[in-house]
Formats: C-alpha cells, sequence, structure tokens
C-alpha cells in the first residue's frame, strides 16, 4: 500500500525558505527537502 500523505502548502513554502537560507544545519536542509519531495505535484 502506498503512503498517500501529503506536505501542506504551508510547510512546503517555510521548507523552500530552509532550503535557499544560508545559515540552515545540513540536517534541517534534509528534513526540508523530505518535506518538498512529499508535496503534491503541479500540472503537467
Amino acid at each position: 500500500m502506498a503512503n498517500k500523505k501529503q506536505t501542506s502548502k504551508s510547510v512546503a513554502s517555510k521548507a523552500s525558505k530552509v532550503l535557499s537560507s544560508k545559515s540552515a544545519s545540513k540536517s534541517c536542509k534534509s528534513l526540508a527537502g523530505s518535506a518538498l519531495s512529499q508535496t503534491r505535484k503541479g500540472r503537467k
């Protein structure tokens, strides 16, 4: 059974800011990347 949980828009936005931050640690950026990978994909 596939995991159907998705990251909310507000969390995805915060995760994006963490990834672009120069002061964020590697572990924070790793967690932010994981959250963004679980977002709903846009229309193609």
